[in-house]
């Protein structure tokens, strides 16, 4: 896709985190259907993959405006605890699920439960020799402070927003205007790159920032986006 009208030279380069930088090492519904069989619960991964979608694209924001600390992380670990409550009520009683949730939750607040993209430190490091700003925006709670900085990108970034703590979730254009507004930039100076059409590309346009949607598998679009196949690509829109 071309590029509508003049583009702005971007000054800032705004990034989502998982899909996008990183990716859990195991798809996230084996990790759940395995995990799970250990506390008795047999669901297949399927079954589970597919009940995670749905629970995940139905649930409210992950934003709590004014929390902070471990009021935060509570608000946090109740709204994930919900999400995959949801999951497998479908399958009748859990009897061991808080027990199951709580090994869960502390698996994937692990860096080494994610890997990064072979393209992203690459690209970060490219980014950075543009002088370029670099925030990263994205849907996900506290942990994802360490896990990056346990995959070594922590540094690359001026500023980390996220949903819990920021108050306003993707595609809410509330998030990009606080980024915009730490590092005193106007939404066409910035892109914002990820690999969700409903939240980042959906979420840029709200906030009048330059969308590129990152397409890995080759099943995403998005008419009002640039669509890219992996982040090496990024450079050539700079």
């Amino acid at each position: 896709m071309t590029l509508p009208g003049p583009v702005t030279k971007p000054k800032a380069v705004f990034l989502d985190a998982a899909g996008t930088l990183f990716e859990s090492v195991k798809p996230v519904a084996v990790t759940y259907a395995e995990m799970a069989q250990r506390y008795g619960k047999d669901v297949p991964f399927e079954e589970v993959s597919r009940r995670f979608r749905h629970c995940f694209a139905t649930a409210p924001a992950m934003a709590f405006p004014g929390s902070e600390g471990p009021g935060l992380r509570a608000l946090e670990r109740a709204w994930w605890h919900d999400v995959v409550r949801r999951v497998f009520e479908p399958a009748g009683p859990f009897p061991r699920f808080d027990d199951y949730f709580a090994e869960l939750f502390a698996y994937f607040a692990r860096a080494d439960s994610w890997e990064l993209y072979d393209d992203a430190r690459t690209t970060l490091d490219a980014l950075r020799s543009r002088g370029l700003i670099l925030a990263m925006i994205s849907n996900f709670d506290s942990r994802v402070l360490d896990i990056i900085r346990g995959l070594g990108i922590a540094d690359y970034f001026d500023s980390v927003f996220i949903s819990s703590s920021a108050g306003f979730a993707k595609p809410d254009a509330g998030i990009f205007h606080l980024a915009l507004e730490r590092h005193g930039i106007t939404a066409d100076e910035a892109m914002h790159v990820g690999d969700s059409p409903e939240t980042d590309v959906e979420g840029a346009l709200n906030a009048g920032v330059r969308p590129v949607l990152l397409d890995r598998r080759g099943d995403a679009d998005h008419d009002a986006a640039v669509r890219i196949g992996g982040l090496h690509e990024l450079m050539r829109l700079l």
